[in-house]
């Protein structure tokens, strides 16, 4: 597809041992970058909040660092699994390499985790919190529920997720993988809907695993 963005991702060791500040500063030295900012509904949704990502591997793990800055700070959901998408989120969606699925992965900014798997947006199978549990989660706010407006907030939220959660192999990863990056933020006053490769869609859907990008593991 001719729109399609292309990441290289570096491997990094034990960055899965790493504390946040530890982690920030070798995503900022070493890890591949890149810009949410496809506003593909913009017509009905005009506000764009300023959203970066880092995102790098270890050989057991895959991190995303998210970096945002903007109006509105929305954080209601207190469990994982919750309706992450209402609150200020980042999301990170990721094919299967083997059969046909995707991966998302929906992280609001105090922590909290949706993910799941399927072949599109029906019939989706949330992944146990077992299995979330191994995530690990980064966020530079306060672990605690918020709503507010009327100013610009920064704030920073990642994570680190097993290989073996995205079915890869660590000992025989694939070479590449494709997958989207997103923000939103359903439920604040100014409502979004951002991603970083382009989606063609009417109205705002996430669940497009045709318009996802390549990222190449290095």
């Amino acid at each position: 597809m001719k729109d399609t963005k292309k990441l290289i991702i570096p491997l990094i060791g034990n960055l899965e041992e790493m504390d946040f500040r530890q982690l920030d500063l070798a995503m900022e030295n070493k890890a591949a970058k890149g810009f949410i900012n496809e506003a593909g509904w913009q017509k009905k949704f005009p506000y764009t909040p300023v959203c970066s990502f880092a995102i790098a591997r270890s050989r057991t793990h895959i991190a995303i660092l998210f970096h945002n800055r903007g109006l509105d700070l929305r954080a209601s959901v207190s469990q994982d699994n919750g309706k992450s998408w209402e609150d200020s989120c980042c999301e990170f969606f990721v094919s299967d390499p083997y059969d046909g699925t995707y991966y998302n992965f929906e992280l609001t900014c105090i922590g909290f985790l949706r993910a799941g798997k399927g072949a599109d947006r029906n019939n989706r199978k949330l992944i146990g919190q077992n299995k979330l549990d191994e995530v690990i989660r980064y966020t530079s706010l306060p672990h605690k529920n918020m709503d507010i407006e009327g100013n610009i907030y920064s704030w920073t939220a990642g994570m680190a997720i097993p290989l073996s959660l995205i079915g890869v192999d660590p000992e025989n990863p694939p070479i590449r993988l494709s997958g989207n990056f997103y923000k939103c933020a359903d439920k604040t006053e100014h409502q979004h809907f951002l991603s970083w490769n382009k989606i063609k869609s009417d109205k705002p859907d996430f669940h497009r695993p045709e318009y996802f990008g390549e990222m190449i593991l290095k």
